[in-house]
């Protein structure tokens, strides 16, 4: 980063998954790894599970061939600087800031993602839903263990892999500050988010999430959507057969979001969005962290 003028920036959360938002329309601001990894700094920087770089998808080289499709793409950045394809909750806040910067307003809008275009609805209520795309289910056995217990578990793809596991206490997750071990390695050779998944009555659920390069977060959209989808199958249910939609409410650490699988095999996710604070970035420490 070569300029010291003032960069803006926003904090908000999905179900308390939160993001550093960094406006960049133009993409002319170079957000290395390390500059994420020092802004999503609970402690030496701003905080946040993960970074959503706003840029017009026509700047942007992985978004241009979206750009008649969707104006404004979804740069997204894990907490420790990697990237990711997507991240529902993010794609809901990232809704919410066009909204509070005045760049869209009620209704319907799509969003670029490396996951693909997202289409999303803002409610008058407040509450973001987010078509999901459909779900991949990827064939063969995965298994993931957290210490001496292990579990088989469902391999789901949101556009990102999940390993969807159900157990009887979300306690026997761990304290989930590393990754939980899988196998097939070759299940997940670029890492894994890990749901563990309770029951709480019908059509009702509750997870802990690991979100690879985040750790344990509040909440996690697109695992939200995977654990709905591996909960219907293990119920017996598939709306493609079927004909009928499937929702479940799942409960995450950081409040509920509702998951509708329609017999098109297209999933919706519906949730609040939140904005809670907007300032500007000293572009001289950041400077220093880069260097």
């Amino acid at each position: 980063m070569s300029t010291r003028t003032p960069i803006a920036f926003l904090k908000g959360h999905g179900t308390e998954n939160d993001f550093v938002i960094v406006p960049d329309p133009d993409n002319v601001i170079d957000l290395s790894p390390a500059a994420v990894a020092a802004l999503c700094d609970r402690r030496a920087g701003i905080g946040g599970d993960g970074l959503l770089h706003v840029v017009r998808s026509a700047a942007h080289p992985e978004a241009k061939d979206m750009a008649a499709e969707a104006e404004w793409f979804m740069d997204y950045r894990n907490g420790d600087g990697s990237i990711a394809e997507m991240c529902g909750n993010g794609v809901r806040v990232f809704a919410r800031y066009l909204q509070h910067a005045g760049l869209t307003t009620e209704g319907d809008l799509a969003i670029a993602t490396r996951g693909g275009v997202k289409t999303v609805h803002i409610a008058k209520d407040g509450d973001v839903t987010v078509g999901m795309g459909k779900a991949r289910l990827p064939e063969g056995d995965v298994t993931v263990s957290v210490g001496e217990r292990s579990w088989p578990a469902r391999n789901v793809n949101m556009g990102n892999p999940h390993a969807v596991a159900f157990v009887d206490d979300l306690a026997h997750a761990g304290d989930l500050y590393s990754p939980p071990p899988f196998s097939p390695a070759s299940a997940y050779p670029d890492g894994v988010n890990v749901e563990f998944v309770v029951d709480r009555g019908p059509g009702h659920v509750a997870l802990r999430v690991h979100e690879r390069g985040s750790g344990e977060t509040r909440s996690c959209g697109t695992g939200a959507c995977a654990v709905a989808v591996a909960t219907a199958r293990r119920d017996g249910t598939d709306p493609a057969v079927t004909g009928a939609p499937a929702t479940y409410t799942v409960d995450v650490p950081g409040g509920t979001l509702v998951i509708t699988e329609r017999p098109d095999g297209e999933i919706e996710m519906t949730g609040p969005a939140v904005i809670v604070a907007e300032g500007e970035l000293d572009a001289e420490w950041l400077e220093t962290i880069v260097r």
